[in-house]
């Protein structure tokens, strides 16, 4: 990593600054108009959205003022969800009104209520079922007749265990008959069917979240990444501690969105999140993993949801950072990261480490999501999903013997040849079966873990837990404060640098630092801010 200090960082400064159109007296329209190449937002409207609130004329202009009022230059209206069909002419006139409006419009389809039930999740369908697999290609052969772009919400899987899915399954594993059957019903009742109506039509397939989970219900990512024309990802996180919906941290949403933007490349698009057991800090948080992961686009779901509830807070939060959201896409662009390689193979099981990525993403490691062990890492961390390589024992003996340090869980280790297990370069991590063990290891803890896997990298860094380091480029640094105090936090690299402030977020975060030679002091970061610096 280049460290030299030079006049770069003040023309990338005003550069950013110019491409974000930030002008004194610019609307958020304006601003989102100017900016919609480096970050468009957008909105969905459900199908049950365009019955109640886009059917009449006073509801298309109150959801087209809320659009520009936030600075949505896109939306997406919904043709199907949960067994409801919206009319056609609805779909069309809102469509006109949104197009005439200088607002960006695509199509949308949740595949919930479609036909026969899965015995597992209620919502989910059973797509051995030929009627259910008819009714699919109905229901996108009539929303490709009016849209020239269709994203399909992330519930195009299925976990039924029918006697009709036990025949068909035959001698496969589950995870194989569930994604060799998703595979060929995309390609047989979405993709040639819509196509054939509409040759213009692209398809967008929005993985979800759980990642950890998408073999087993028939996620493909490799060959329906290749199938689709477009991919999404699901980047909501929403708060820990929510007794309905917590769980995730905010880690999540950028390590799944780096991981699936690899796997995809220029079709990944965008991220998507909602409101749903979130308060306004964790709301925006969101917005900034999609926004740091290098999304081109983020969506705000939904609109009849942001009306309601906690929608109307976050939203008036969002607005205010939306802003510096365009500078920080700015800033991330296609730039390479550096740190920690954080590899997790296509397919892979979690066991008892499930999603431990994003909880070592919140101990200050800067990773890269990856979907193959590479032996060029400069470091690596290694989970138990790394044993669905069938070269792990050679590539990581190749990296120990090279002198890279590789990070590994306990339960990896534990299944780890002896002189492997051993090595000096190796690191273990003790999760002990729950990776939401991790949040509670000390500062003093993460200094030997972090001071192993960093070194390579030319630098060291100390900061409490749940605080996330970023390295974009050879200039580049962010550190995320997600606790709900002030903390303090050093970050020395070898080489001599200059430190200079590029943005804080939220708008009246602190994070006050100094920085000599190569060694940044910050003396506070307030609770749930974001900082980027350019050296």
């Amino acid at each position: 990593m280049q460290t030299h200090c030079t006049k770069r960082a003040a023309i990338i400064g005003v550069s950013i600054l110019l491409a974000a159109s930030t002008a004194w007296g610019q609307s958020l329209w304006e601003q989102a108009k100017a900016n919609k190449d480096t970050l468009k937002i957008s909105t969905l409207f459900t199908a049950q959205d365009v019955r109640d609130r886009l059917s009449s004329e006073s509801g298309i202009d109150k959801a087209i003022d809320w659009c520009k009022q936030t600075g949505v230059t896109r939306v997406f209206v919904e043709a199907f969800r949960d067994g409801y069909t919206a009319e056609k002419s609805a779909l069309e006139h809102a469509k006109k009104r949104f197009l005439d409006a200088d607002i960006e419009v695509s199509g949308c389809v949740t595949p919930t209520g479609v036909g026969k039930k899965s015995t597992g999740w209620n919502a989910i369908c059973c797509y051995t079922d030929e009627p259910t697999q008819k009714r699919v290609q109905e229901i996108f052969e009539f929303t490709a007749s009016i849209f020239d772009e269709i994203m399909i919400d992330d519930f195009w899987f299925t976990d039924c265990e029918c006697q009709e899915c036990r025949k068909a399954r035959g001698q496969q594993s589950w995870p194989q008959y569930r994604n060799d059957l998703m595979v060929r019903v995309s390609r047989e009742r979405i993709l040639a069917p819509a196509r054939a109506v509409n040759p213009k039509v692209k398809i967008i397939i929005k993985y979800p979240q759980w990642y950890d989970q998408f073999h087993n219900r028939g996620y493909e990512v490799v060959r329906e990444t290749a199938d689709f024309d477009k991919t999404w990802v699901g980047t909501e996180t929403r708060d820990y501690e929510d007794k309905r919906w917590g769980g995730d941290v905010q880690y999540k949403g950028y390590y799944l969105m780096r991981w699936l933007g690899e796997i995809g490349g220029p079709k990944c698009g965008g991220g998507w999140f909602d409101p749903y057991g979130t308060h306004e800090a964790t709301y925006v948080e969101q917005a900034r993993q999609t926004v740091l992961a290098d999304a081109k686009e983020m969506m705000l779901f939904c609109y009849g949801s942001l009306l309601e509830g906690t929608g109307p807070a976050n939203v008036a939060t969002l607005r205010t950072e939306i802003p510096s959201l365009f500078k920080l896409a700015a800033i991330v662009r296609d730039k390479p990261l550096q740190g920690v390689a954080a590899p997790k193979p296509t397919g892979s099981d979690g066991h008892n480490e499930q999603y431990v990525y994003d909880f070592v993403g919140m101990l200050g490691l800067p990773l890269i999501p990856t979907a193959e062990i590479r032996t060029d890492a400069k470091a690596a961390f290694l989970a138990i999903h790394a044993m669905k390589d069938p070269q792990l024992n050679d590539k990581l003996a190749a990296m120990l013997k090279a002198g890279t340090p590789v990070l590994v869980t306990d339960g990896l280790a534990a299944k780890l040849p002896n002189e492997l297990a051993s090595d000096k370069n190796l690191v273990v991590l003790k999760v002990n079966g729950k990776s939401n063990n991790l949040l509670s290891l000390t500062r003093e803890d993460l200094k030997p873990i972090r001071g192993k896997l960093l070194a390579p990298l030319g630098l060291s860094f100390d900061a409490p837990n749940k605080v996330a380091l970023y390295l974009f480029g050879d200039h580049c640094v962010a550190v995320e404060n997600f606790n709900n105090e002030p903390i303090t936090a050093t970050l020395e690299f070898t080489q001599p640098i200059n430190a200079t402030k590029s943005l804080v977020l939220p708008a009246d975060g602190r994070a006050d630092f100094s920085c000599t030679s190569g060694k940044i002091d910050f003396t506070g970061i307030t609770p749930r801010t974001l900082v980027v610096l350019t050296y």
